[in-house]
């Protein structure tokens, strides 16, 4: 019992300074963006200001946001710029307990789940975001003049920028679960209908009103499934063609 309360206070331990380690991070990257703050969030809000129409400027409603507003950016940023720490203190953190078969998928997943977060902030910056806002401006009423509140703007990027990092992660969600034998591809491959409506309802979910952005969520979802579907039919295929070979190589053993 006691031995019991001294691994589970050495857990709560390593726990703590995995935890210490991943915030100090985010405070140290935070510092060091701060004098960087209104040049990261002019350069964040690129997209719209291109399609404003002449003569139009972003506002500030609240007496507080033009120094809210950058540094709700820069914290946000932080710990985008530090995920790779903080997935690695995660995997520090559960690496024990995982069996040696596992443990060959984890580094890999992590990995390629971070690079596909990152990806997919890009897509939302580089390719949605000047569809959407071009698409809100243009259906603007005759008479209407178009001041975006910097806040506004800030939530609503956040949201969509969570949104296509999440939905990146597809490949690696549905490699897990064929991976790890929660499913295999030929019984996911038969749901891929209801796979293609959740995609549009996630997008539905996760973006604004506007069938544009929806579109653009759920189309990347979907292929990126297709993605993940084939990776782990190639994985899965050559691992069942290793052990088939193993089989032979016993018979042949056995028959000598």
């Amino acid at each position: 019992m006691k031995n019991n309360n001294n691994s589970l206070v050495a857990h709560l331990l390593e726990l703590r300074n995995r935890l210490l380690i991943i915030i100090i991070s985010i405070i140290v990257c935070a510092i060091a963006l701060s004098p960087f703050a209104n040049i990261i969030y002019n350069f964040l809000a690129l997209p719209l200001l291109n399609v404003l129409p002449d003569g139009s400027n972003m506002i500030a409603v609240d007496v507080t946001s033009p120094f809210l507003a950058p540094f709700k950016l820069i914290l946000v940023l932080s710990v985008a710029i530090t995920f790779p720490i903080t997935i690695y203190n995660f995997w520090a953190f559960v690496a024990p307990g995982l069996y040696k078969n596992e443990k060959k998928f984890v580094a890999p997943i992590l990995i390629s789940s971070t690079l596909l977060f990152y990806l997919g902030i890009i897509f939302a910056y580089y390719i949605v975001f000047p569809l959407v806002f071009n698409f809100f401006t243009s259906i603007a009423p005759q008479g209407v003049e178009i001041s975006t509140d910097i806040s506004s703007f800030l939530n609503f990027v956040i949201k969509i920028f969570f949104a296509f990092g999440l939905a990146f992660e597809v490949p690696i969600i549905t490699l897990i679960i064929i991976l790890f034998g929660i499913s295999d591809v030929k019984s996911l491959s038969k749901k891929r209908p209801y796979i293609i409506v959740f995609a549009f309802i996630f997008g539905m979910i996760l973006t604004p009103p506007d069938v544009i952005s929806q579109i653009l969520l759920a189309i990347p979802i979907w292929l990126l499934f297709e993605v993940g579907l084939l990776l782990a039919y190639l994985i899965t295929k050559n691992k069942n063609k290793g052990k088939s070979n193993a089989n032979e190589f016993d018979k042949i053993d056995d028959n000598n």
